[in-house]
């Protein structure tokens, strides 16, 4: 069985697009049991999600789409109504908390049923997300501050000190080594791009 859940869904233009999210937990004991994860070739977790939600769009008469392609996933969410921007710009969701990530979507032809819209996570809640790091607020992302405070907070063994402070995600069932394996990619592609618009939305992608 597939180890990934509809996160959210929304009409765009003729089609209906499916959000596809890890279904935690289990989902990073199945993906690194898989043939991608020991074949020794660059982006396991991006080959896998190319193969199995390849094969679901397949299934489905429809067409994959990814993260990892271009596509506004973002914006995407924002419009399903099943997440929501937190107070430090990241993706929430009431699930994955500030975890929720995209293996990718699929995209049928016409307007299928769409799940009712969902209630913020974050109304009411004192937002410890914007004082856990300083690299990551509500004023924007420092990206050389980001890997300062990397080396001095658990964040490479844990995952984003920001994600892992929302409350809503603490019963997500993230495993720590899936976000150190995260953290990994993350620090080795950032060091290779130019800085990002500190100001612009960012949905860092951790799983």
């Amino acid at each position: 069985m597939t180890p990934l859940f509809v996160s959210g869904a929304l009409h765009e233009g003729a089609e209906t697009i499916y959000l596809l999210s890890p279904d935690e937990p289990g989902f990073w004991r199945h993906v690194t049991a898989q043939p991608e994860f020991a074949d020794g070739r660059a982006d396991p977790l991006d080959r896998w999600s190319e193969r199995v939600i390849g094969a679901l769009a397949a299934e489905m008469g429809g067409r994959a789409l990814f993260p990892f392609g271009g596509a506004p996933f973002y914006d995407w969410a924002l419009r399903s109504g099943q997440f929501f921007a937190a107070p430090v710009r990241l993706l929430v969701h009431p699930r994955m908390g500030l975890w929720a990530s995209f293996r990718g979507a699929v995209a049928v032809p016409g307007h299928r049923p769409l799940p009712a819209p969902a209630a913020s996570p974050c109304d009411g809640c004192p937002a410890p997300c914007a004082a856990a790091c300083p690299a990551l607020t509500r004023a924007g992302y420092d990206l050389a501050l980001c890997h300062d405070f990397l080396s001095q907070a658990d964040c490479l063994s844990m995952g984003c000190a920001v994600r892992y402070a929302c409350p809503v995600g603490l019963g997500y069932g993230r495993l720590p080594e899936q976000s150190a394996w995260h953290m990994r990619q993350f620090t080795n592609d950032t060091r290779r791009i130019p800085p990002p618009d500190p100001h612009a939305p960012r949905q860092i992608e951790l799983g």
